[in-house]
């Protein structure tokens, strides 16, 4: 047999995972004689920021804006600043009215959402002077202003007229998190979109900004990694339910919220996984049920939701089978595009080999029939001594060793053989 190959792999520079963070991180000490990498001072001045909105009046501390991302102290950082009111492409664009239109153009949060993807997907440079091809001004506030397909760019002494001042708890993808500081607004100014929380205790969510070098979508912690109390959340006014008007995921109160990565995977068991089910077979995944949805994380809901993900064009990393706050926040408001028909049904073929499902359906955690499938054939084949009882269909130690055992009477060692069935073992377990 051939030894297996293995590959590494680069991440991408700005990958934002934890490990590549740590990668990342300069050293807390630089070396003897040497000033520490990217460090230079900021001064930071306290001020008092003016009231936003009809209803926030109060004072609000002020300081120099400095993401504070993981392993980035504050003033390693740019600042952000932004530019001014100004039309579409730039001074010589039509001249914009000097108050909100009413009424304002409507849009749904799913296209919110989409919208604030392109610029992620593009990548699109930070910058005070320079328009995208979209008309709109590559900064934090342009980045809301073409989000919420205004008629202009704003800024963030001006965003707040298009929207209602809420609260925490009525957060929605498509809201944004506003710090204008009206003492020196080019020092702690700053918004974000939000699109989703990231967790059930709602301290962290999904953040879509504009920010040096370029727009990206990270978890956030709420309401931001500094000056989170000057933060303050807002929506905007013409925002409207559905595609068209007209929900079809059924956006009613209290159920656009995601509900968090963890209610999603292997080992879920929760009315989340059930909604989900239910949407994906709405935007055209029956197929990928034989029966259900149901409360249980199977294969099924990944490769349903894979398939929507795929249908919104995105790949890789981007179309996992997992949902996250974008995923959610299509289905719930009817947006984006349904699953397209194709081949792919509830019987897969992977890897050139009838029937196996993909390692993701082997590993801590995971419950499904494919498990007991496979234990089961293990027994038959004569490797059912590590079983006490069973087998069943969540995966545990007993199938683990059953399967390295197996694995080891093939002749394979080292990786080839760590019990976690792949392709081969597949084929040559029901040959």
């Amino acid at each position: 047999m051939e030894t297996p190959v293995f590959e590494e792999i680069d991440p991408a520079d700005d990958c934002d995972c934890p490990g590549c963070q740590y990668r990342r991180r300069p050293p807390p000490y630089p070396p003897a004689g040497r000033p520490a990498p990217g460090h230079r001072a900021l001064a930071v001045t306290a001020a008092t920021a003016a009231a936003l909105g009809a209803g926030s009046a109060g004072a609000l501390p002020a300081a120099a804006h400095a993401p504070g991302r993981p392993g980035v102290t504050a003033g390693e950082e740019p600042d952000t600043p932004q530019g001014k009111r100004s039309p579409l492409h730039g001074p010589d664009g039509r001249p914009l009215p000097d108050t909100a239109p009413d009424p304002l153009p409507g849009i749904t949060r799913a296209e919110i959402i989409d919208r604030a993807q392109t610029w992620v997907d593009a990548k699109v440079p930070y910058s005070l002077t320079e328009y995208w091809s979209d008309g709109y001004r590559q900064d934090c506030s342009g980045y809301v202003s073409m989000a919420w397909k205004l008629p202009g760019n704003e800024w963030t002494g001006s965003l707040a007229s298009y929207a209602d001042r809420i609260t925490k708890e009525e957060l929605q993808p498509g809201d944004i998190l506003l710090f204008h500081n009206a003492a020196d607004p080019e020092k702690g100014s700053h918004v974000t979109i939000f699109g989703g929380w990231t967790d059930s205790a709602r301290t962290e969510y999904t953040a879509y900004e504009q920010t040096p070098p370029h727009t990206r979508r990270q978890a956030t912690p709420y309401a931001y990694w500094s000056n989170s109390a000057s933060f303050l959340p807002y929506r905007y006014k013409g925002v409207t339910t559905g595609a068209a008007g007209a929900p079809r995921g059924g956006d009613r109160p209290g159920e656009s919220t995601f509900p968090g990565a963890a209610a999603f995977g292997p080992g879920a068991d929760s009315a989340d996984v059930t909604r989900l089910g239910r949407l994906l077979v709405r935007r055209g995944g029956a197929r990928f049920y034989r029966e259900g949805p149901g409360p249980r994380w199977t294969d099924a809901d990944r490769r349903a939701t894979r398939a929507f993900q795929r249908a919104q064009g995105r790949r890789g990393a981007e179309a996992d089978g997992l949902p996250g706050p974008h995923t959610w926040a299509l289905l719930v408001t009817g947006g984006g595009r349904d699953i397209p028909p194709g081949r792919e049904s509830a019987a897969p073929s992977s890897h050139g080999v009838p029937g196996y499902p993909g390692r993701a359906l082997f590993r801590p955690g995971a419950v499904n029939d494919h498990v007991t499938r496979l234990g089961r054939r293990l027994v038959a084949k004569g490797y059912g001594r590590y079983y006490t009882s069973g087998p069943g269909p969540r995966w545990g130690e007993a199938d683990r060793r059953a399967v390295e055992a197996f694995q080891r009477a093939q002749g394979w060692r080292g990786g080839a053989a760590d019990g976690h069935p792949g392709p081969e073992t597949w084929r040559r377990l029901f040959l």
